[in-house]
């Protein structure tokens, strides 16, 4: 038997950094998605091939990797991860295919984490609840990274646009972005752990700046939520929010020079707003750009990697042959 089952990647929109000081964050599903393939071997260990990110492993759950050909030790681990929660440790053969890219801020580590679970699920016959999923993929990224938000893993899972409140809760929204978003990403991939950690050694040293600094994305956070959930958008006000949120990252000092070329580029080119999306240091920015999103796409194209980040209202997938 065969099951499949595939999980989109994520944007945050707003809220990065400022979450993890007890602020609000809103991020949207990118249709652009990680599929999982598994497979019941008749071999002794379990082997994983991706042809878009070329390397192969095998393994065995009980005693971890064995062989791993293009170092994506990474991925294989949320994989692992995955498994060890959702199968019964049988052999078998996985196929991983990506729609994004890996380290680029987009929560492709989520999404493989969720579509791995959800068709080791759909492979026993068990029954997928989503909010368990989301929970079981969030054990996933605690165990392999150590610290996780649950933000991610709850965008893949669920789709569409999701908001994680002050207490850790999440929640689920209708948001009328259609063909207005643009993802542009660095060769360099930031390192997330350093520039939490860079963010926090910048408020102990100044809290009575900084501080209101977090607030003050917490506040665009929740007026963004606001206007997100009106059926008629008022879309230079949310432009001018992602604009705000930007100059208040940059105080964070999580910019960087290519980084601020693109989001620069982006506005200058059309788009209503642009900022970093994730921890920075490198990675990705996301651009606003309705009725533009073509022109600020062959811009950023020019002088790094951008794709057209749709909105993705669907979550995790069983895909049936």
């Amino acid at each position: 038997m065969e099951s499949k089952a595939s999980a989109p990647g994520k944007a945050i929109l707003f809220g990065e950094h400022a979450v993890v000081f007890g602020q609000p964050a809103l991020a949207f599903a990118v249709d652009k998605r990680a599929y999982v393939s598994l497979k019941k071997s008749s071999g002794k260990k379990s082997t994983i091939k991706s042809t878009d990110l070329n390397f192969e492993a095998s393994f065995d759950l009980s005693r971890g990797i064995d062989i791993l050909k293009n170092q994506k030790k990474g991925i294989v681990n949320y994989i692992l991860g995955a498994l060890s929660l959702g199968h019964d440790g049988s052999p078998l053969e996985i196929e991983l295919s990506m729609e994004m890219p890996v380290g680029a801020g987009m929560g492709s580590s989520a999404a493989v984490t969720v579509a791995t679970l959800a068709a080791a699920y759909n492979l026993h016959h068990k029954n997928i609840d989503i909010s368990n999923l989301a929970k079981k993929a969030h054990e996933v990224e605690l165990m392999v990274q150590g610290a996780a938000s649950p933000l991610d893993t709850a965008v893949s899972t669920n789709g569409g646009l999701v908001y994680l409140d002050e207490n850790s809760e999440i929640s689920s929204h209708q948001a009328y972005l259609d063909n207005s978003l643009i993802l542009g990403y660095t060769s360099y991939r930031g390192n997330t752990g350093e520039m939490v950690d860079s963010v926090r050694k910048r408020r102990e040293r100044f809290p009575q700046i900084m501080d209101p600094v977090i607030e003050s994305v917490g506040n665009i956070t929740r007026q963004a939520l606001k206007l997100l959930s009106q059926d008629n958008l008022d879309k230079e006000y949310l432009g001018e929010l992602m604009n705000i949120n930007q100059g208040l990252l940059d105080s964070m000092g999580v910019n960087t020079p290519e980084l601020s070329r693109m989001i620069f580029n982006a506005r200058k080119y059309g788009a209503l707003g642009s900022k970093i999306t994730g921890a920075g240091g490198g990675g990705s920015i996301i651009a606003f750009c309705p009725g533009k999103l073509e022109k600020v796409l062959h811009i950023l194209q020019k002088t790094d990697s951008a794709i057209n980040a749709d909105f993705s209202k669907e979550g995790v997938l069983i895909h049936h042959k």
